[in-house]
């Protein structure tokens, strides 16, 4: 049987910068307010299109892996929140990095968008269909946000993961997964106005709205991460105490301390950027993966174990062993196009025109 080892990967986090204190200067919020709450600090804001970062982020995860774009044949990209829906946003990225021998596929499966598909990437190399896959996760949540809406407001960011997915016959990479989704909760995330189903002629079809029941969202995501960790566990055969690290969905703090909690497992062993980008959707994952193997915390033959929970409500846990390079084979010089302008001053026109909805 084929494996999938992770041979290459790569972020891209824009440069702006919006703080707590950012916010606190339009929503009646403080730092101290969301900090206790959530963990986060600041967050990433997007200036330019989803596909600049997701371009950014494959062309490091391609240096690292030190393979030409044209070796890949599929690219999986998960987000919620691409340039468009025709055409989709992943042959935007195959154009752009000159992958003309690759298929391109979009997922939306919101936070875990990057999480199904390194398991659908990995069970396609494990058949044989391919050979070479990017997998992507990202996110440019700015441009659909409520800016009137505290509680949601204050938990996003932007910002893209990549990795690159080889085949390889020793047991590296993605060695079992399990996803799932409870769908009879599948509104207690809802972005709405967004969508075939929203009628045209209501007047307020331009303005994009939230529905967020965090209640239920902290339930269902620290008990549906907890079960799919202990299932894709048991199918390796190995206990959390094999777990070298745990790269959690970050999506706020005290789920992230709950999940812990539950798996038993010691803190120092959860891999925690919440308090620099927020929550990132299908991006959280990537990203951290990437940091992660920046700070040294992952080595080779190290098993990791990879959760997240999102909108439908999807869920999903995976463990991977490394392979035997934890460093990147070359390095990328890719960036984003330059912003001369603040978060604050990115988002001016849409606090304005949420404003005026109050």
């Amino acid at each position: 049987m084929h494996y999938a080892e992770i041979t290459g990967w790569g972020k891209c986090v824009p440069p702006a910068i919006l703080s707590n204190d950012d916010l606190s200067t339009f929503l009646e919020t403080s730092d101290e307010w969301i900090t206790t709450r959530t963990g986060i600090k600041e967050r990433r804001i997007c200036h330019c299109n989803f596909s600049d970062m997701a371009i950014v982020a494959a062309k490091h995860a391609l240096a690292a892996a030190d393979l030409d774009p044209i070796q890949i044949d599929l690219i999986l990209l998960g987000s919620l929140t691409n340039d468009s829906l025709c055409p989709n946003t992943a042959s935007v990225v195959q154009d752009a990095l000159g992958a003309r021998n690759s298929a391109a596929i979009d997922i939306n499966t919101a936070c875990t968008g990057f999480l199904y598909g390194l398991h659908i990437g990995t069970n396609l190399i494990r058949t044989g269909a391919h050979n070479k896959i990017l997998v992507i996760g990202g996110e440019f949540i700015s441009h659909y946000m409520n800016w009137s809406l505290r509680d949601v407001a204050v938990l996003f960011g932007d910002a893209c993961g990549a990795v690159v997915i080889e085949a390889a016959e020793r047991p590296t990479g993605l060695l079992s997964a399990r996803i799932g989704c409870e769908a009879e909760a599948n509104n207690a995330i809802q972005i709405t106005n967004l969508g075939s189903a929203y009628s045209r002629l209501s007047e307020d079809f331009l303005y994009n709205d939230w529905h967020f029941e965090g209640q239920e969202v902290f339930r269902r995501a620290v008990k549906s991460m907890a079960r799919a960790c202990n299932a894709a566990l048991t199918d390796c055969k190995l206990s959390v105490q094999d777990i070298s690290l745990v790269i959690p969905h970050q999506a706020n703090k005290r789920i992230l301390d709950a999940l812990a909690t539950r798996l038993r497992v010691d803190t120092n062993r959860v891999f925690v950027n919440l308090h620099k980008y927020g929550n990132t959707s299908a991006g959280t994952i990537p990203v951290a993966l990437t940091e992660a193997l920046e700070e040294g915390r992952i080595q080779p033959g190290d098993y990791l174990l990879l959760t997240s929970f999102g909108a439908g409500l999807t869920w999903g846990a995976a463990v991977v062993c490394w392979g035997e390079r934890a460093t990147p084979l070359a390095v990328s010089e890719a960036t984003l196009p330059p912003c001369d302008q603040t978060a604050l001053e990115i988002l001016g026109p849409h606090i304005q025109r949420y404003a005026e909805l109050r």
